[in-house]
This record gives structure tokens, sequence and C-alpha cells, in this order.
């Protein structure tokens, strides 16, 4: 079973950073691809970043420049460094893991950006 515990998260202030954590569990591979996504209220969920485990990394544009995914694969932990948040940025970040053609999702971080 497949498990994802995230960790950081809270509030900031514009111009602050944040970091966010994921831990993985159960995975008996390491090909797979981590991720994290956010949603905030009223919207649908969009991609943050993903890496792979070749670490080739995706960006969404809005956090382009501005965020940053690593991932340690002895550790099964991937991570989410967020400079120059915006209040825009502020919504619930999950982890994801896609691992044989599955999805995996994370319980959800609160990341509040006030102005």
């Amino acid at each position: 079973q497949v498990q994802l515990v995230q960790s950081g998260g809270g509030l900031v202030q514009s111009g602050g950073s944040l970091r966010l954590s994921c831990a993985a569990s159960g995975l008996i591979s390491g090909i797979y691809t981590m991720g994290w996504y956010r949603q905030a209220p009223g919207k649908q969920r969009e991609l943050v970043a993903t890496i792979t485990s070749g670490s080739i990394t995706v960006y969404g544009d809005s956090v382009k420049g501005r965020f940053t995914i690593s991932r340690d694969n002895a550790k099964n932990m991937v991570y989410l460094h967020m400079n120059s948040l915006k209040p825009e940025d502020t919504a619930v970040y999950y982890c994801n893991v896609y691992f044989r053609s599955l999805d995996y999702w994370g319980q959800g971080t609160q990341v509040t950006v006030s102005s």
C-alpha cells in the first residue's frame, strides 16, 4: 500500500519562502514520478511541479523561476522549495506519486500567503 505523508506549509507573508516535504512508503521500485499539485478555493487542482526518477522536472507556468522541486530517491522523499511567494499561491498543496499507472495523493497541506 502506497502512502504519502506531507509536512511543512503554513502562513507566510508575500515575498517569503516555505518548504514542503513528502515521504512516500510502500513503493517497491524506484521508477516513478513524484510531484506537487495545488487547489485553491473554487478552482480546479493544478500542476505545480513534477520530477521523474531521473530528475527531469516540469513546472507549472505560474511557478516557474520561483519554485524548485527536488527528490531524494534513497529516502523516497520529494520536496518543494517555494520562494517569492504571492497571495495567488494560496492553496492546499498535494503531494503526488504516479506509480504503476496509478496516482497516489498525500493528505494535503494548506499554504497561505498574506499580502
